[in-house]
């Protein structure tokens, strides 16, 4: 490893992106190894690598955030940014697309297009990000790289084209042919060696090679001519075409590899290092000026104006809040200041780091082009942007994807109670996708991506901040309402030694049509005095948010106080609450009451094969479809209305649906009254919890 920056020609950074368990982490530690960058090369499967090093993922044998490490190839500095297949930790890859130039989406060759690999392209087309395909696992039992190529381009278009074509598959995979040289190279058990090209893959060569040209020459005008023409392309062209073609995303070359057996490793760094773009190649980044507003371009120069994006937070009890950064403009250096203009906070930068793992190595800057991290700024969040003073710039944030899995949470002993509040507050700076928030029953909440990120942040609140919390299904925000009109009469009386209590009202109960509890008084001949009004009023109010019928709030009534009487020694404003409180209660009873439930405004994002299943699955939640639309994308979306009660874990099995592919979103439209024989059981169920609390 080098503790210097390098220049920008030099410099590579590519995320790692794809679908969970296509070998993202092995790849990277069999770069790393392979580079020299690591004197052994670890296993996912024994919790050793480089980049899965929270207890967490070694555990479970999985990413779970992304990591970052650096590795020297002859002279380039090629920044790897490992990111979580697993679709529960989708705002890590959106935070590893935010750090780099270019992408290497890796398909598990026994998988083929699997939902990672369209996320993850999906992302790339968003952000225009340059990038290439790694067909991993080639060596794997059922693999077959032809067949993924093959289902790639169906998939995504001509514009993915092969650069190597695996030797054999499964067992026999033993190298690749480089379609550009025309080249083949063999695994002798230690390192790649030239070869024949096999003659029976000859055949297979010159059509593969075809569509490699096919496509490269779309990047440049002279190219192409002479392609269509059928003039003869040289290799140098054809190299020029492919740095050209992946800078400006006109096209995705793909390779084969095996990362376990170090297969293909050789290749992929000669692509990455000839194919992929440098800093200096990248459009200039849109800022804002803070202020004004104005949008200012600023180019990729290491002499420039300081502008660096935040990507990722890390907390941590002993070592304080990580920040890791991309240097976009200018050069960063250890013991300077840099401007939050978001925050309108000067930032002290320590000492920089280079980011190999959980390993940090001290470096004195960072460059424009550069990854790195700093440690303990006061006020910098993920997301936010670093300038200077006179020169403050903003970018635009990120946007991560929602979250709509929700579990209450609470303290699991009264010893938790006083650590829970800072330990979410430091688990938020982690996790740019989870909310949280405080339910319409009072509830704690946790928005979250997912199940199995919901147990990841519960272990780490546990391991890293001492914050032990238990998590269950919220409670439904139900409500009450009533159908019909009444006349009641309440009365309180006790007589106790001394002043005793006396309250007694005549209260009309009836549904307000404007929504809402309103409260009125028509008394005549003051047979209950004024001075007694605000008692009723605040009995009325009382019962009514503890609820009737099932001990949820009652709405949309109006009552009003028509008669009554006091006793001039024994009335008091608390006897009049009473007595309100009972009438309140006694009334509702007469006047039809129902439970009503919300319901939200569901907009579901799938792919058409999917349409089928979701909207049966719909009609089986009590759901309404309204309408269907296309996206440019091509995509469908369903919107239809659901009760909230079907849909807390709806995330889980909307993506069990479609193999991880649907997504949806939420919003509280209105109340309906719930069906009543789901009525009867909520209600009998509070029946049973009074009892039980001995009410």
């Amino acid at each position: 490893m080098t503790t210097k920056s390098v220049d920008t020609p030099h410099l590579r950074s590519v995320v790692l992106a794809g679908h969970a368990g296509a070998g993202k982490t092995t790849l990277a530690e069999a770069l790393l190894f392979r580079t020299g960058s690591i004197s052994r090369q670890g296993r996912v499967e024994d919790g050793t690598t480089t980049l899965d090093f929270e207890p967490e993922e070694q555990r479970r044998h999985m990413s779970l955030s992304l990591a970052v490490a650096s590795l020297d190839d002859e002279g380039n500095l090629v920044t790897l940014v490992d990111t979580p297949g697993y679709p529960d930790f989708s705002a890590e890859v959106v935070a590893g697309f935010q750090a780099v130039d270019a992408a290497v989406v890796c398909v598990d060759a026994t998988g083929g297009v699997e939902a990672g690999t369209e996320n993850a392209i999906a992302l790339g087309r968003a952000n225009r990000t340059a990038a290439l395909f790694v067909v991993n696992k080639c060596d794997r039992e059922n693999a077959d790289p032809a067949a993924v190529l093959d289902a790639l381009r169906e998939a995504f278009g001509t514009k993915i084209a092969p650069l190597q074509l695996a030797i054999g598959k499964a067992d026999t995979f033993a190298g690749y042919v480089d379609l550009v040289h025309r080249k083949a190279y063999r695994w002798d058990g230690r390192q790649e060696v030239e070869a024949a090209i096999p003659a029976e893959m000859e055949a297979e060569v010159a059509t593969r090679r075809e569509q490699l040209l096919e496509a490269a020459a779309e990047a440049d005008d002279d190219v192409l001519a002479k392609y269509l023409e059928g003039e003869e392309i040289t290799d140098a062209e054809l190299d020029a075409c492919l740095h050209r073609g992946v800078r400006d995303s006109i096209l995705a070359p793909v390779l084969v590899a095996s990362a376990t057996k170090g297969i293909g490793l050789r290749g992929l760094l000669d692509a990455i290092v000839r194919y992929l773009p440098t800093p200096s190649e990248e459009p200039p980044v849109a800022a804002r000026e803070p202020k004004s507003g104005d949008r200012i371009d600023v180019a990729p120069d290491a002499a420039g104006p300081l502008l660096a994006r935040v990507f990722k937070t890390t907390a941590d009890p002993f070592v304080g809040r990580l920040t890791y950064l991309r240097v976009l403009s200018g050069t960063l250096r250890s013991q300077a200041h840099a401007w939050n203009a978001e925050k309108g906070e000067d930032e002290r930068i320590g000492q920089l780091l280079r980011l190999h793992g959980k390993e940090q190595e001290p470096v004195g800057e960072l460059r424009a082009g550069e990854i790195g991290a700093v440690a303990k700024l006061a006020a910098t969040a993920t997301g936010d942007t670093l300038s200077t003073k006179e020169r403050p710039f903003v970018l635009d944030r990120p946007r991560y994807p929602n979250p709509t899995l929700v579990v209450a949470i609470e303290p699991q002993s009264k010893a938790d109670l006083d650590k829970m509040g800072p330990a979410l507050q430091r688990m938020l700076e982690e996790e740019p996708s989870v909310r949280v928030e405080r339910s319409a029953t009072g509830e704690q909440l946790l928005v979250t991506m997912g199940e199995t990120q919901i147990a990841v942040i519960t272990e780490r609140l546990k391991r890293k901040f001492g914050s032990a919390i238990a998590t269950h299904t919220p409670k439904i925000p139900y409500r009450e309402t009533i159908r019909g009109r009444t006349q009641v009469e309440g009365k309180y009386k006790k007589q106790t030694g001394g002043h005793g209590m006396y309250g007694h009202v005549w209260l009309e109960i009836e549904p307000n049509p404007e929504g809402g509890v309103a409260f009125a008084e028509r008394v005549v001949g003051g047979t209950v005095p004024k001075n007694y009004f605000p008692g009723v009023e605040k009995g009325v109010r009382a019962a009514a948010a503890e609820g009737i019928l099932a001990g949820y709030p009652l709405v949309d009534f109006k009552a009003t106080l028509y008669d009554g009487s006091f006793h001039t020694v024994d009335s008091n404003d608390l006897s009049f609450q009473l007595a309100a409180s009972m009438a309140l209660k006694k009334g509702v009873m007469e006047c039809r009451p129902v439970l009503q439930e919300p319901i939200m405004n569901v907009a579901i994002r799938v792919p058409e094969r999917f349409m089928g299943d979701v909207n049966r699955d719909l009609n089986g939640r009590r759901g309404r479809v309204l309408g269907m639309d296309v996206t440019n994308d091509g995509m469908q979306v369903i919107t239809a209305q659901v009760p909230q009660a079907e849909l807390f874990s709806y995330a889980t099995e909307l993506r069990s649906l479609t193999g991880g592919r649907g997504t949806f979103t939420s919003t509280l439209d209105h109340y309906e009254d719930v069906p009543a024989h789901l009525a009867e059981k909520v209600i009998d169920a509070h029946r049973k919890e009074s009892e039980a609390a001995g009410h």
